[in-house]
């Protein structure tokens, strides 16, 4: 998917909003649970019911793994059953020397039809060229992370003349591996401080923003220093939307979640566009 395309997307739909399928077999509604497909199932029913909310679904491979092959197989159902008007995100922060990076690249971008990965830039920029040369699709280079450690390495102080922390060092030099239109950026809701910060490095850049809703961030303190003028921001929520109902109804449920975080956001759409 090209920028162009993903923009459009956003404009039409009048939403930014990033839909994490992070499931959980032990969180869906029990009674699917005794069901041979019941992890598909469950993402089927809630791509259905949202697929008009959002613009994007991110789906974390790590879910899918611990299954063995038949994990695999559900994500490569899932993947396949998402809409091609919506940017698919694989969620699987890989990176290696070039060789395996190259694999890592075929696997997700040819064998399956992800637009995005998600990858780790500390190995340095030959760990993420393969992913680079793909046409029309997206390298999302972690940054400034949601989690608590992002302390022990991303927000070192390095008091150079470019940077004052480590992420800040990543992000001015990965931006320069790739370009406006295949290099997204991880930037976490929880650190919605940081983002004016993080837009002056990176004016034009789209930022993947997880943490919204279970993690505690904040849409609009993330929107009020991050959006510029094409949105530039693909907002995620997982657990908020997917698990917002646990019974018959968790499908119906999970799209008044959505419907909540578009309609906040075609809000702030229309600021942009006044």
């Amino acid at each position: 998917m090209t920028r162009q395309e993903l923009v459009h997307q956003i404009k039409t739909k009048k939403t930014f909003l990033c839909i994490g399928l992070d499931t959980d077999i032990n969180k869906i509604p029990e009674h699917l649970r005794s069901q041979p497909d019941a992890i598909l199932q469950f993402n089927k029913a809630i791509i259905d019911a949202t697929k008009d909310l959002c613009v994007s679904y991110k789906i974390n491979t790590a879910f899918y793994e611990v299954l063995g092959s038949k994990g695999w197989d559900i994500m490569e159902q899932t993947v396949h059953y998402i809409p091609s008007t919506h940017f698919k995100i694989a969620d699987a922060k890989r990176a290696d020397i070039g060789n395996t990076s190259s694999y890592y690249a075929k696997a997700f971008f040819e064998t399956l039809p992800f637009d995005a990965i998600t990858v780790a830039p500390y190995m340095g920029e030959d760990s993420i060229r393969p992913f680079l040369e793909y046409e029309n699709k997206w390298t999302i280079i972690l940054g400034l992370t949601s989690n608590e450690g992002s302390k022990d390495f991303e927000m070192l102080t390095i008091k150079n003349e470019k940077a004052n922390f480590l992420y800040e060092q990543v992000l001015q030099t990965a931006s320069k591996w790739g370009n406006e239109n295949n290099v997204m950026f991880v930037a976490g809701a929880t650190k919605a401080e940081e983002f004016a910060n993080i837009r002056k490095i990176l004016p034009n850049h789209f930022l993947l923003v997880p943490g919204i809703g279970a993690q505690g961030g904040n849409l609009k303190d993330v929107v009020q220093a991050g959006m510029n003028k094409e949105c530039g921001l693909l907002v995620n929520a997982s657990r908020a939307i997917i698990y917002a109902g646990n019974g018959i109804d968790f499908a119906a449920q999970a799209s008044v979640a959505a419907e909540k975080y578009r309609n906040e956001m075609k809000i702030y759409l229309d600021s942009i566009n006044e």
